[in-house]
């Protein structure tokens, strides 16, 4: 079990310090994402940013995730979408949905600056947990289309069959837990309070583009 997620990203950014001074661009999943991911730039010497992909709730079960859209509005669908079998319709109807809240994001996130390009750069993804991982597949397969040198998918804790589907899509991925025994990203943290939108902004005030160019020792 995790202390909270600066303790996570401690040891993330350790398994990644092979990356410590060649000026990596941390991508956060909001919310709790992106508290790990500056965590890391920092360790690491590199830049912090955002990419925003949101997951699709199943009917009447909004936190269950059946899939995520990217802010193309590319929708991938998880296993569960398939087991659940839903129609076209809603699918639909809840990508654009999300697509709205993503934008209305990316407006509060960044409303001067787009997002710090991710061409020709060692990019690594980060959230603080998986459990469809759904959003996390989402962020490769759209980044993957902005043609990174290398993309590295990093988070705290994952199901091994999720994993294995992030694994597909990265070109490295590090995860600390592997817990055959997974019920919620939350149990494996003592600390796990909501991360809110506040907190973001400010860390992308504090380390937008141009921050954090020198690796701490």
């Amino acid at each position: 079990m995790f202390r909270d997620r600066q303790q996570a990203a401690r040891q993330l950014a350790e398994r990644l310090r092979s990356y410590a001074g060649r000026r990596p661009l941390c991508l956060g999943i909001p919310r709790g994402g992106v508290v790990m991911a500056a965590a890391i730039a920092e360790a690491l010497g590199g830049e912090v940013d955002v990419v925003l992909v949101h997951k699709l709730g199943a009917p009447d079960q909004p936190e269950f995730a059946v899939g995520a859209v990217d802010e193309e509005g590319r929708v991938t669908l998880s296993e569960g979408a398939r087991r659940l079998g839903l129609s076209e319709a809603y699918l639909q109807q809840e990508g654009q949905a999300q697509l709205d809240r993503l934008r209305n994001r990316r407006a509060l996130y960044t409303p001067v600056r787009p997002p710090i390009p991710v061409e020709g750069r060692e990019v690594i993804v980060v959230d603080d947990g998986l459990a469809t991982g759904a959003t996390m597949m989402a962020a490769l397969q759209a980044l993957r289309a902005r043609r990174p040198a290398r993309l590295v998918a990093a988070t705290a804790v994952s199901p091994p069959e999720t994993l294995e589907q992030v694994e597909a899509l990265a070109d490295e991925v590090v995860c600390l837990e592997v817990p055959a025994v997974f019920f919620a990203v939350g149990q494996f943290f003592m600390d796990f309070d909501q991360v809110e939108d506040d907190e973001v902004i400010a860390i992308l005030k504090e380390r937008g583009p141009g921050a954090g160019t020198e690796a701490r020792t």
